[in-house]
This record gives structure tokens, C-alpha cells and sequence, in this order.
């Protein structure tokens, strides 16, 4: 079984102001650190890492490094899925929250079966991370504009919601990271 990891971190980070976000620290770190960690301490075959800045990728080693232009969210996505191939599983990271662990990302991509993708829920709705089997890599495909792949988790079987309240942060201002 093939199990890929996609960090997507490619935002534009119009709301964090002039300063990369991903770049930003967070407990002394740069904020794509924390989410890259996870994926690294995950079991998986591959990792790759969409981004926009180029300055990244020095801090992603271990990861195949996709640069695209900032974007919109399923750009980001379509490059990270062209990247991957077919993998029997397709785990996806967003780059902006720092609280997921990789015992959490592990039980994602445990969930996922062959028909059925899992996702983190936070007792209202399911967000990233998810993951996708190969049967339905061909619905994200079909994402366009900013959509992410929250529409395709909607409607699954409560099995495959696995509970993150605590662990779904993500940072979209400044306030929201705290002075290291």
C-alpha cells in the first residue's frame, strides 16, 4: 500500500498582513514547522509540500517540493494531487495548523478505507486533515476556486469523523500566534 502525504502550503496569507504566515514563529518555530513535523513522525511511503514561497523549502526536508504561484485553494490541491500519481491513500495537511499530531494524522489514515475517505471533525463539522483512498482521488479532482475538500467529507458515516477538537487550530492573523 502506497500512503502519500500533502502539506498544502501555498496561501496567500492575505489576512496575516505583508509577512509570509508560514514563516511567522510559533513556540520558537517557524508555523509550517509544526504541521511538517506531524507528517514527518506519520507512517508514510512519500511527502510532498505545495508552496508558494520559496523560502520554505528549506524548512521541509524529507518532502517532495511542488512551487506554485499563491493561489486558490484547489490550485494548490490539483498540484499536490498531479504530484502523488495514485496513491492507495492520500493523506492532506494544511500547512497553517500547528496543534495536529501525528498520532492524529496516523488514526486518519487508518480510518480511510478503500471506498471512503476519513476526516478530523470538531463536534459541528468535518475539516482537515483528511484522507483520501484511490477511489476518490478523482472527486478532489473536481474541486475549483477556493474550495478545499470539506464538501466531499459532508455526508460520511459517523466511523469515519475522527473527534479533534483541541488539535484543529489554525492561524489565518497575527493575534492568533503568541509572542515567542
Amino acid at each position: 500500500m502506497i500512503r502519500t502525504g500533502l502539506l498544502l502550503a501555498a496561501g496567500a496569507s492575505r489576512r496575516f498582513g505583508p509577512q509570509d504566515k508560514l514563516l511567522a514563529l510559533l513556540h520558537g518555530q517557524p508555523l509550517v514547522t509544526h504541521a511538517a513535523d506531524a507528517l514527518r513522525d506519520t507512517p508514510l511511503d512519500h511527502r510532498i509540500a505545495v508552496i508558494a514561497h520559496p523560502e520554505l523549502a528549506r524548512l521541509l526536508d524529507g518532502f517532495e517540493i511542488i512551487l506554485i504561484p499563491p493561489g486558490q485553494q484547489s490550485d494548490s490541491l490539483r498540484a499536490g494531487l498531479q504530484a502523488a500519481g495514485q496513491p492507495d491513500r492520500l493523506l492532506i495537511a494544511l500547512g497553517d495548523m500547528p496543534d495536529v499530531t501525528a498520532a492524529h494524522l496516523t488514526r486518519i489514515l487508518t480510518a480511510a478505507t478503500e471506498d471512503l475517505p476519513a476526516c478530523s471533525h470538531d463536534g459541528t463539522a468535518p475539516l482537515p486533515p483528511a484522507c483520501f483512498p484511490q477511489a476518490r482521488l478523482a472527486d478532489l479532482h473536481s474541486l475549483n476556486g477556493d474550495q478545499g475538500a470539506a464538501r466531499l467529507l459532508q455526508d460520511l458515516p459517523p466511523t469515519q469523523y475522527i473527534d479533534a477538537r483541541s488539535l484543529l487550530r489554525d492561524i489565518d492573523t497575527p493575534d492568533q500566534i503568541a509572542p515567542t
